[in-house]
């Protein structure tokens, strides 16, 4: 039987008579591991159309020192399209159990069932996961079973894409809290949602759409205009793909590590870290850049080896640097995507073990072509990861042509798949920027982006910590939101934001202690950052949080001025309106 700590008795308001009848009441209901195999979930528990749900398995698992004893949950929850997936799901129950329930995103195309009994998206390894810490922790695939070769070939099921945009999460949650509740014989007192990429479009989904499920909210690096970024990516594959514009992996090394030349200083402190991100993108110029003193172009800009780069080449990288417009606004509302902070990412580089991840999620070893090559870090050899992204888009989601030659696609100018692109935005896109339910409701909200991410631009997120400021107020928005920009990181990499859950259970409000990180609104970082800069410590911020030693206090702000480190750019050109979602 699980243990469940005692309530708070001031709080609950009981005569202690009454209390233990609730209590032995609440003990009596719980049900034992084994006991759930077989259970079934109404349709009716379940607030969007199902069929219910069924625990397929559970285990008991023992305590291994690093691991708690908890039940180990399967489950699928059954579509209503008899030629749909089933939503397969785990729950990791603690035998030990805080009250509270954390349900973990996915990411890319999704498809495979989270790691409930790991740690959150980009954790610390040094500190427990939040099973660990008493957490009921959950997920699920959103739908479908990823076939890594067509990722994106679920999207034929109009329920399956519909689960993937954004209801499956709906689903899973309500299916967890009557499964937590059947163990336990007790729902959560709180609950929250950490995710990243795809995990992070999904955790602003649940804060918009259902802004009383949870009471808190991680979102890292959030893809939350997914439509329009594809529409960028496909902007950048088209590039790549031209005659000589593909960079070898020698190539982007010395493109980043002129960067760093170029780029170090300019927050003052030389620490191999570009923290003045804004000020590298808008003064760095690859054909003007040096590198140990050489010219980084070629001569002549002709190819002419691996440590200078082609006009054709330069040419590509300006396209990943820039932002895409489109002729009109999507049905969500969206003018474009901001361009990725290319001066200062890795796209890839010669290396082994972590860094082939990272070469795999960026620019990979093979330009774009067609038929598309593999991509994806299980693939040795394979075509850039946003390529591959933008293919199965083009061909599962748009056209519904798995023949289609997805370099053909013009995202500027989609011709007669407009309409189509519309309604896929209005499903995918999350970027509602009034939440105020989810304020009033007492929930928070903690948005965190590296600034070499290869995958999601920081711009993105920037722009919609902006949006959200202008149309709820800076003093609302304080009182429940906080958005940070971390230099260099790169989202697969691990950075603490396991002790954010803390930070988002604060009864009163987000408090005064600051991250050490680049915030983006009058926060300072270096010495006496407060108490929490401990908790954002990681390798590329030693030389910001580096106890002991004086380190310059930059101020970072939304508009430039003296003294200030602006935010990097935004996609919304001037004088131009905001986004408003309309049908199309």
């Amino acid at each position: 039987m699980p243990s469940i700590p005692p309530l708070p008795l001031a709080r609950v308001g009981l005569p202690l008579a009454s209390l233990c009848l609730a209590l032995a009441s609440e003990t009596a209901a719980a049900a034992g591991c084994a006991e759930l195999i077989g259970t079934g979930i109404p349709a009716e528990a379940i607030a969007l159309p199902t069929r219910g749900a069924q625990v397929t398995a559970a285990v008991a698992r023992p305590a291994d020192g690093t691991t708690p004893a908890y039940c180990d949950l399967s489950a699928e929850i059954r579509p209503v399209d008899p030629a749909a997936p089933a939503i397969r799901m785990r729950l990791a129950l603690p035998e030990r159990w805080n009250r509270k329930a954390l349900m973990l995103g996915g990411g890319g195309y999704n498809g495979s069932v989270p790691n409930v009994a790991g740690n959150v998206p980009a954790g610390p390894l040094d500190r427990p996961t939040p099973l660990g810490r008493g957490y009921a922790v959950f997920g699920s695939d959103s739908g479908h079973v990823a076939d890594p070769l067509h990722p994106g070939a679920f999207a034929w099921n109009e329920e399956a894409l519909a689960n993937y945009a954004h209801d499956a999460l709906k689903k899973t949650r309500d299916t967890a809290i009557e499964l937590i509740r059947l163990r336990y014989g007790a729902a959560p007192e709180r609950s929250y949602f950490a995710g990243g990429s795809t995990g992070g479009r999904e955790a602003l989904a649940v804060v918009q759409q259902w802004p009383t499920d949870f009471q808190g909210a991680i979102a890292l690096y959030p893809a939350y205009n997914a439509a329009a970024l594809n529409l960028q990516f496909g902007r950048i594959s088209r590039a790549l793909a031209a005659p000589g514009a593909f960079p070898s992996l020698e190539q982007r090394a010395a493109l980043l590590e002129a960067a760093l030349q170029a780029c170090d200083q300019l927050d003052g402190v030389r620490d191999r870290v570009i923290s003045h991100q804004a000020a590298c993108n808008a003064r760095f110029d690859p054909a003007r850049a040096r590198l140990d003193g050489r010219p980084l172009r070629c001569r002549g800009g002709a190819a002419g080896g691996e440590r200078c780069l082609s006009d054709a080449q330069i040419a590509a990288l300006r396209v990943i640097d820039t932002p895409i417009r489109f002729a009109r606004p999507l049905a969500s509302g969206e003018r474009g995507y901001p361009g990725f902070n290319a001066w200062g990412t890795d796209f890839g580089r010669p290396g082994s073990g972590l860094q082939q991840v990272v070469n795999r999620l960026g620019l990979n070893t093979l330009p774009p072509a067609y038929p598309m090559p593999p991509h994806g870090t299980g693939f040795e050899e394979g075509a850039p990861y946003h390529a591959g992204f933008w293919d199965e888009w083009i061909r599962h989601f748009v056209t519904r042509n798995p023949a289609f030659d997805s370099l053909t696609f013009d995202p500027q100018r989609p011709g007669p798949w407009q309409a189509r692109i519309d309604q896929l935005s209005l499903r995918q896109d999350v970027n509602r920027t009034d939440l105020s339910a989810f304020a009033r409701a007492g929930g928070k909200l903690l948005i965190a982006h590296g600034t070499a991410d290869q995958l999601v631009s920081s711009r993105a997120s920037a722009e919609y910590y902006r949006r959200i400021r202008r149309d709820m107020g800076p003093g609302k928005t304080r009182q429940f939101l906080r958005y940070y920009e971390i230099p260099r990181l790169w989202p697969r990499r691990q950075y603490p934001v396991q002790r954010r859950l803390g930070f988002l259970e604060r009864p009163r409000g987000l408090g005064r202690a600051r991250p050490c990180a680049t915030p983006p609104d009058r926060h300072r970082y270096g010495r006496g950052a407060g108490p929490h800069a401990a908790a954002m410590r990681v390798p590329e911020l030693a030389t910001l949080c580096r106890q002991g030693r004086r380190q310059p206090r930059r101020e970072l702000c939304l508009q430039p001025r003296p003294g200030c480190a602006p935010l990097t750019g935004g996609v919304q050109p001037a004088g131009h309106p905001e986004p408003t979602r309309r049908q199309p």
